[in-house]
């Protein structure tokens, strides 16, 4: 009885250590049939419900959702057989209205960090700056569901293989093949719940995608197989996760389940052990024949009526939609949208006024979003194709002290941008304006950081240099907490880092305007700079670059505060209304570096980034205050 019992537990140990180093042996695959035990890496939107489900997007715009396996593979890059690997997953893309984007992508990476990518057709992997480079060492799988026409898309619907670039090494429309070869189209963002296989075999050198609808089994033939040799691209050490990205049109982008395999064939998934997908409001039900009959009937009555109404509304909301236009109809709001947002541009909806055309604040129909919109008046040439192109990209720009500039529409002659509302309406209004009180000095001092901090972003930090252009308080518009944002990018100039920009016409503003800009017309981050040392003499002063004093005499601010500096008295060109509430140091600094940045000598100014440097040297007075 006893050696019984001890050949049992001997047997239980046995087949114990079996399991153990069979799931040892195991650590290079995975299977999740819902995603609550995972403890993936997520970044992002990304987010798992209580279900299981993975969500990589919601119904924000412009965003990014990253899901990844925690733990890197390890690949034996000197070994063909090692570099094989399998995986199969269920996903659902869901729009959110008719049409959405931008897409999601299966994707094998060095690193998890993208925070650097951009959203919409970069889907969250890349941006501007880096697509394209050998050294990204990034394969991925795309679902593409917008047609893009900077990356060579044909189609709207697409899969594609990505290798350090967005631009596909090989794409195909969605779809499957039958038992009987027959090829079925598949729409990625029907809403339902769509398999994909992606398989590359290291000795073949063959990457094989294959799609199918949830309940048909593996299709023989892949809809992709493409001859790659991706030694030089996987390196020893890598992820494997999915990414996904929206645009002004949105989807929210499922993952139900997944499955992979480093060194063999993944293992299939258990459709019925999937989380189900959230519910989507239902068509309603259709009428009955008695109520179909007397819609027809008042349709008929009707008919010459509502082709009146159609055509005077048409042409109340007409708008130029020119071929050359597509590639940006992304980012394009509809006149109609906008002219219910604000009343018919009605004059109560006025938050703003400036020699480029009025601003009107308004509300988004379809989505309650305050919005405000400026009408520009344009000639129709071939010059808005460069201007639009420049719109679209700045519409990428994202930092806290810039205002959102979320779209445009063109209507006849005129040219309408949509950007964020900030309902304490311009920094000119509530500085040179009698409302009490008004501004102390620490807001003061804060909407000067800011402007600057947002203007060194455009200079030195984003993928292109952003000349403004027209920096002054009426295109500083505050928060609801009086935080400044700089806006209005109508005169606004993208060129590359380390090229001259070609800029030849005047424009701006008198008073901010640098003296080389007044005789040769060409602007830089110089004359960006010259402009925003005047507006810091004018918030510090409460005075305009340029005033009219009795009679004929005009004073210029910034003579005029040279002239103080001179006389030893630099502190009297502070703004009385302060009533010396305020740190003398700090103040005679910042009127002293708006002075350095208004030089005449464009050279001798300093770089936003000095500028950056100074403040942050005053900011400590104030710490020690």
């Amino acid at each position: 009885m006893g050696a019984a019992l001890i050949s049992c537990h001997f047997w239980q140990f046995f087949i114990v250590s079996l399991i153990s180093l069979a799931l040892a042996e195991d650590e290079d695959q995975f299977i999740y049939h819902g995603f609550n035990e995972s403890k993936l890496h997520l970044e992002g939107l990304a987010k798992i419900h209580p279900n299981g489900l993975l969500q990589l997007t919601n119904g924000s715009e412009l965003k990014n959702g990253h899901a990844f396996f925690p733990f890197p593979f390890k690949f034996n890059t000197s070994s063909s057989k090692s570099l094989s690997f399998s995986t199969n997953f269920v996903f659902a893309i869901v729009p959110v209205n008719d049409s959405g984007g931008h897409g999601m992508a299966f994707v094998i990476s060095p690193y998890i960090d993208f925070s650097t990518a951009s959203a919409t057709e970069y889907l969250g992997l890349l941006n501007r700056t880096n697509n394209g480079l050998s050294t990204n060492h990034i394969i991925a799988v795309e679902l593409d569901t917008v047609q893009s026409v900077d990356f060579n898309e044909t189609d709207g619907n697409h899969v594609g293989i990505d290798l350090n670039n967005l631009l596909s090494n090989e794409s195909s429309p969605a779809a499957y093949f039958s038992k009987e070869g027959n090829n079925i189209s598949l729409n990625l963002q029907s809403g339902k719940r769509i398999q994909i296989w992606i398989d590359y075999d290291g000795q073949e050198k063959l990457l094989n995608v294959t799609l199918a609808p949830i309940m048909i089994p593996k299709p023989y033939k892949p809809l992709l197989s493409t001859p790659l040799d991706l030694s030089q691209m996987i390196l020893d050490s890598m992820y494997i996760g999915f990414s996904a990205s929206t645009g002004t049109i949105i989807s929210n982008h499922y993952i139900l389940g997944w499955s992979f395999n480093r060194g063999g064939q993944a293992q299939n998934l258990d459709i019925s052990k999937l989380p189900p997908l959230p519910p989507r409001r239902k068509a309603s039900k259709k009428p009955g024949q008695i109520v179909i009959v007397l819609l027809v009937a008042i349709g008929v009555v009707l008919t010459t009526i509502i082709t009146a109404i159609y055509i005077v509304t048409k042409r109340k909301y007409e708008e130029i939609y020119e071929d050359w236009e597509r590639e940006y109809s992304p980012h394009r709001f509809s006149y109609k949208n906008l002219y219910k947002a604000t009343k018919g541009f009605k004059d109560k909806q006025v938050i703003g006024e400036g020699g480029f055309g009025k601003v009107y604040g308004g509300v988004l129909p379809s989505s309650n979003v305050q919005i405000a919109v400026k009408r520009v008046s344009h000639n129709s040439n071939e010059g808005m194709k460069q201007f639009l192109a420049e719109i679209v990209s700045m519409r990428r720009l994202r930092h806290r002290n810039l205002v959102q500039l979320r779209g445009y529409c063109r209507r006849r002659g005129e040219l309408l941008l949509v950007y964020d509302y900030m309902p304490n309406g311009s920094l000119d209004k509530i500085l040179h304006g009698k409302k009490k009180p008004n501004l102390n000095w620490f807001q003061r001092f804060r909407i000067i950081r800011g402007v600057a901090s947002g203007l060194l972003y455009l200079h030195e930090e984003w993928e292109q240099v952003v000349l403004h252009r027209d920096i002054k308080p009426g295109n500083v518009l505050l928060d609801s907490d009086l935080n400044g944002k700089l806006g209005d990018f109508g005169l606004a100039r993208l060129y590359d880092h380390g090229s001259i920009p070609q800029t030849t016409n005047l424009v701006g503003t008198v008073g901010y305007m640098a003296p080389e800009l007044m005789r040769t017309g060409k602007a830089g981050t110089s004359t960006d700079i010259y402009a925003f040392g005047v507006f810091m003499l004018e918030v510090a002063s409460g005075r305009r670059p340029i005033e009219q004093q009795e009679g004929t005499e005009t004073i210029n601010l910034v003579d005029w505060v040279i002239d103080c500096w001179k006389r030893g008295v630099i502190l009297n060109a502070t703004d009385p209304r302060l009533e010396g509430l305020y740190v003398e140091e700090q103040m005679e600094k910042v009127l002293k570096l708006g002075l350095f940045c208004s030089l005449p000598n464009p050279a001798a100014r300093p770089s936003m980034r000095q500028v950056m440097q100074y403040q942050m040297v005053m900011l400590s007075f104030q710490i020690t205050v």
